[in-house]
């Protein structure tokens, strides 16, 4: 929804704010911003973007590019409302009231609990504000920024591989491999996608997962995901994760929710849970889990070994429904993808997710 009036040279200005952003990082604690400043008449004085935390925010960059004065009376045109809070730098929309800036248009509100306001001290200021912009293409490019800030946690992707009866492996714990090479390189290319991966230490010490992402050839993708450890055993010192290209970070999972909190204060907007199936269970009967990927391979296990363990539900009253979200055929295999209906109040956010009788094999799926 727009709010106020906006010209053409709003709307070109705004996309173009919207490719200079593309060149900030894409992940870390802040988003990823563009800005242009336009004359009286719609003319292009200034561009700027932000480069990452610590750096000047799209608005102080574009400014900074403008001899003093220059700005007086121009539009600022900024892809995110201009924040209002004083963290390694000072706030946005103070710099352009500063500035002599008289109009601002942005495409998406700040959703930050200290960042938020930007608009409102800009009006208070006699600055004449528009809002949404481009916002559905803006809200598309911050997708998982947006999420994060929100929801005050990263996305939570949960990935399982497992036989037509739900199997995680063969009674004797043997799973390599339960589906095919498609299915697996299919789920590397999602671990890189995303900006850390989990485990629980039970998991570690039974299978010792790289948790990196890798071609088909075992060689590392460009992109890999901060591997994290919930559980409250230590991870030995030659475990495979401690070789990965960046650090473990561990947390004890007593507290799912504070412990996803602590991801998104570290920048992680996308966490990616691969095992075992009590860390599994944990997120799931919480309602922290935002997208299933199972990976189906057309065979039967039986046996103990499941993909998924207790979740609450004593009845199908209590059911978790989710629903189906895509499925794709990869080689043999079959990827359904499934989404929650609707997030139920948490039945726990507590668990001993360091089980290592419950480690689970699908880790094994991608090592």
């Amino acid at each position: 929804m727009i709010t106020g009036e906006h010209t053409m040279a709003d709307g070109a200005a705004m996309r173009r704010a919207l490719e200079l952003a593309t060149r900030g990082p894409a992940s870390g604690v802040n988003p990823r911003v563009g800005c242009v400043i336009l004359s009286p008449h719609g003319d292009v004085l200034a561009e700027g973007w932000h480069r990452g935390a610590g750096t000047a925010h799209a608005e102080v960059d574009a400014l900074s590019k403008l001899a003093p004065g220059a700005a007086q009376g121009a539009t600022a045109v900024v892809t995110l409302e201009p924040c209002n809070h004083t963290g390694r730098t000072g706030p946005c929309a103070v710099a352009l009231i500063d500035a002599g800036i008289a109009r601002v248009v942005y495409a998406v509100a700040d959703p930050g609990d200290h960042s938020a306001g930007g608009a409102d001290r800009l009006r208070s200021a006699g600055i004449e504000v528009t809002a949404g912009v481009l916002a559905d293409e803006a809200e598309a490019f911050l997708d998982d920024w947006l999420f994060a800030a929100r929801h005050r946690r990263p996305r939570v992707t949960m990935k399982w591989a497992a036989s037509l009866d739900g199997r995680a492996a063969a009674s004797d714990g043997s799973s390599r491999w339960i589906t095919g090479q498609q299915a697996r390189a299919d789920a590397h290319r999602r671990r890189a996608a995303a900006d850390a991966i989990a485990v629980g230490t039970g998991t570690v010490l039974a299978d010792d997962p790289s948790l990196t992402a890798r071609t088909s050839a075992g060689e590392l993708l460009d992109a890999q995901p901060v591997p994290v450890v919930f559980g409250r055993r230590p991870i030995p010192a030659d475990a495979a994760v401690t070789r990965h290209p960046h650090a473990p970070i561990t947390l004890r999972g007593a507290d799912l929710t504070g412990d996803l909190r602590e991801l998104q204060r570290r920048g992680i907007r996308s966490l990616f849970v691969e095992g075992g199936p009590t860390l599994a269970s944990a997120f799931l009967a919480a309602g922290l889990v935002d997208e299933l990927l199972v990976y189906v391979a057309p065979m039967l296990l039986g046996g103990p070994r499941v993909a998924v363990g207790d979740l609450g539900v004593a009845s199908i009253a209590e059911a978790r429904h989710f629903d189906f979200a895509a499925f794709e055929r990869l080689g043999d295999d079959l990827l359904v993808v499934a989404r929650p209906i609707a997030i139920r109040p948490p039945a726990r956010s507590t668990t001993d997710t360091d089980d290592a009788a419950s480690s689970s094999t699908s880790v094994k799926e991608g090592n």
